[in-house]
């Protein structure tokens, strides 16, 4: 039983244990995957105020890796990705809605070169984990399936047999490893004197409201 407690608060994708990445057919009869080695995420959640909740994922186009170097090339050029041009992926979410325990719809939109739509990514967590360092984890993971050309990604070749090279239809892949952040202790402090100011400037507002009632 996981303690949805401890999953609110601010999180970072730890990228040496995260994979975000993607796969197609190959000439119709093969999948090829691939994935991005330089992401950033950061995730809120908040579970007891949904519309509080937020992620925002950043991939570096120039880092996509599918294990073949020409096919990379390939992808980072004009013809899919083109890197130069527009260097980044971004997804930032809309909305995100707890199914239940374990499972999380995210809403937002994806930006794929000059191209934004709006996607639904279904996540499901995995599971909660303190660190060898002490660090609190959690485990995520989903697919989603897109199709490629809705985002510009409309390159291909025809095939004797009447198919196509690349598949126009891709899974989208997470694989994510999120690490909590913890509050500083000069964010602590900042908080504990605003919580102790607070009550007195109530207390002053009160007094203010009691004076004018006073003179009236």
């Amino acid at each position: 039983m996981i303690d949805l407690e401890k999953v609110n608060g601010d999180w970072e994708f730890d990228p040496t244990h995260t994979r975000i990445g993607f796969s197609a057919k190959h000439a119709m009869v093969t999948t090829v995957r691939g994935a991005f080695n330089e992401i950033t995420g950061h995730l809120h959640v908040d579970t007891e105020n949904p519309d509080q909740s937020w992620a925002k994922v950043v991939m570096q186009v120039g880092s996509v890796d599918t294990r073949v170097q020409q096919r990379d090339e390939h992808l980072r050029s004009a013809d899919f990705f083109d890197a130069e041009k527009w260097p980044e992926i971004t997804f930032v979410s809309t909305h995100i809605e707890e199914v239940d325990d374990r499972a999380f719809s995210v809403t937002g939109d994806l930006t794929i070169r000059d191209v934004t739509k709006q996607v639904m990514i279904p996540l499901a967590l995995i599971g909660l984990e303190t660190g060898a360092y002490g660090e609190l984890r959690a485990g995520f993971e989903g697919t989603r399936r897109l199709n490629r050309r809705d985002f510009g990604l409309v390159w291909n070749t025809p095939l004797d047999s009447g198919g196509v090279l690349v598949s126009e239809k891709i899974t989208l892949e997470f694989e994510i490893s999120a690490v909590k952040v913890e509050a500083s202790d000069e964010d602590a402090a900042e908080q504990a004197e605003s919580d102790e100011e607070k009550p007195a400037e109530d207390a002053a507002e009160g007094e203010a409201a009691t004076e004018g009632s006073d003179e009236s």
